[in-house]
């Protein structure tokens, strides 16, 4: 039995990780820290554990953390519990920066602790069935095109300052990149362009001379939401599957995947922190093209 600490009281914090860890029968949540103590009271209430008030407090309550943070604030969190010995169950993209992601996976391989970053879609069977798939010829590349409406009427995200701040970039590219890397390999070189509304367009150079476009909306109008994402190449122009469970299955599997790695004593996972780290260095090779307007080496 593992036991958690979860750290983060907003809604993503309250539906998917609280609600998983509650009903997982190798996962214990112990407690729960939040920035704001009342919120974190209140979720702690509704699942009949302990709000803490200090951080390392509920660290040396545990064995793992589940951290439901905006990013920079996890980065902080991560660290610090790496660095005690806690497992790391963490959420995309694991920091706003390439330094900050580069201390997370130091302390994680220094203190040998397990880890996994929550990538919704690699935790869908129907995902994880189609990246295992063989192949039969050479993939060309990807296309994806994702566009969501954050600030629609009802969206549980709406009132989020990090998304607002860095965009569909930082909040939606991490979601088909998770899916293209694993595919195409490691990107060498990014291109990127600013659009409508916030958006923007990724043109990546994988290592082994495959090219991805990627179209990236957080905030766009309702009627243009899409997931759209497609391999090319000789075995023709194929599709990726979606989802077909719930958020909160998927990170049911995501304890499972964490939980094993402590029980076998091997950690190492095909979305641990240092697969996070790859798509921070991306995400962040992105930004600086889009401030830039030019091509820019991704850091490996």
């Amino acid at each position: 039995m593992l036991r958690f600490g979860l750290f983060g009281t907003g809604h993503w914090a309250a539906q998917t990780h609280a609600a998983a860890l509650a009903t997982h029968p190798y996962a214990r949540l112990v407690g729960v820290w939040g920035r704001n103590p009342a919120k974190a009271a209140t979720l702690a209430a509704a699942y009949g554990v302990a709000p803490y008030a200090d951080v390392d407090a509920l660290l040396a309550d545990v064995d793992a953390v589940a951290v439901a943070l905006p990013p920079d604030v996890q980065a902080e969190i991560a660290v610090r519990a790496a660095t005690a010995g806690r497992h790391l169950l963490l959420d995309k993209p694991l920091a706003l920066n390439l330094p900050d992601a580069d201390r997370i996976v130091t302390a994680a391989g220094r203190h040998a602790v397990a880890s996994v970053v929550f990538f919704t879609s690699r935790f869908n069977p129907a995902m994880v069935e189609f990246l295992a798939r063989p192949v039969d010829g050479a993939w060309h590349g990807a296309r994806g095109t994702l566009f969501a409406a954050i600030s629609e009427p009802g969206n549980p995200y709406g009132a989020s300052p990090w998304r607002h701040t860095h965009g569909g970039l930082w909040d939606i590219g991490p979601h088909v990149l998770s899916i293209v890397l694993p595919v195409l390999g490691p990107v060498a070189r990014v291109a990127a362009m600013d659009g409508p509304a916030g958006g923007v367009h990724l043109l990546l150079r994988h290592t082994g001379g495959a090219t991805s476009t990627l179209s990236l909306n957080l905030d766009g109008p309702p009627a243009a939401k899409t997931f759209d994402v497609a391999f090319f190449g000789e075995p023709g122009i194929v599709p990726v599957p979606h989802r077909d469970v719930t958020t909160g299955q998927a990170f049911h599997t995501a304890i499972d995947a964490l939980v094993e790695q402590v029980d076998s004593g091997r950690p190492g996972h095909p979305c641990d922190v240092v697969f996070g780290r790859e798509v921070v260095a991306v995400l962040a090779a992105a930004a600086t093209a889009r401030a830039e307007q030019r091509t820019v080496q991704v850091r490996h």
